[in-house]
């Protein structure tokens, strides 16, 4: 393609061929809506915010905030997840927030009617990211006084119900959204915690560190030769039950060499 500037010598942009066209996979937590009916605090639908974006999630839809809704103390609670206040939707009805979602989750700690059947978030994640694949999924939350009303709940196909203590089973409106919002980032695999880097050390390694703890323990009459032998297996089997890089056993080796030398440098006892 051709392009000339208004002053200036002619440009020739070269785009290269590229193959055909894969498009890229859609992270499904990013299709997933957190939905807040009628939310009372703007300090709770702040730090919901906060919770999204700790986890990787960004759709905030608000329906009907209560009359008097604090924003300021939204826009403080959310600290640097301002943008996703900023970037909320704001609908009349719960109908309205989700008419556009295949699978809708409703939370909700009360038993009865049809929500017998509830799953917990844990339980829940799996299914809700594959229906993000698809189709938005909505994950509704009711106010803080009264929770989602039986008409919200009527728009639910599924039923979630966070596990709590009998003395006090309701929770704060963001730690709801975040124990369901944590368990939808474990579960999409996006978080890869760290591995060991330092590789399993050998075995001739692993023996020369044995054999020298076995000189050295015996040098400051930890175990005597008769019991040696049985006091070595206990002590392969406690430092056998993780994995022992070469770093490791490097340390252990200095610690076994620092025991000999202090054996040698301690006064006898008369």
């Amino acid at each position: 393609m051709f392009r000339q500037p208004a002053n200036g010598p002619l440009l020739l942009v070269v785009f290269a061929g590229c193959g055909p066209y894969h498009p890229v996979p859609m992270v499904p937590l990013d299709n997933i809506r957190i939905v807040l009916v009628n939310p009372v605090y703007g300090g709770n639908v702040g730090s919901a915010c906060r919770a999204m974006m700790n986890m990787g999630l960004s759709q905030l839809a608000l329906v009907n905030p209560r009359p008097g809704f604090d924003w300021q103390a939204a826009a403080t609670m959310a600290c640097h997840a301002g943008d996703i206040l900023a970037r909320r939707r704001e609908f009349a009805t719960a109908a309205d927030a989700v008419a556009d979602c295949g699978l809708v989750a409703g939370t909700s700690n009360r038993g009865g009617l049809y929500r017998d059947h509830a799953k917990t978030p844990r339980e829940w994640a799996p299914r809700l990211l594959e229906a993000a694949l698809d189709a938005p999924v909505a994950i509704l939350f009711g106010s803080e006084d009264n929770g989602l009303s039986l008409d919200d709940l009527a728009l639910c196909t599924q039923f979630i119900r966070i596990p709590s203590s009998d003395a006090y089973k309701s929770l704060n409106l963001a730690m709801s959204v975040m124990v369901c919002a944590y368990e939808l980032f474990t579960a999409s695999g996006t978080f890869e915690p760290p591995q060991e880097r330092s590789a399993e050390c050998p075995s001739s390694m692993r023996e020369a560190m044995f054999a020298k703890w076995r000189r050295a323990l015996l040098d400051i009459g930890f175990m005597t030769p008769d019991t040696a032998d049985h006091m070595m297996l206990g002590i392969r089997r406690i430092l056998s039950r993780g994995t022992l890089t070469e770093k490791d056993v490097q340390i252990l080796l200095g610690m076994a060499a620092q025991t000999q030398w202090a054996a040698g440098h301690i006064p006898q006892k008369s």
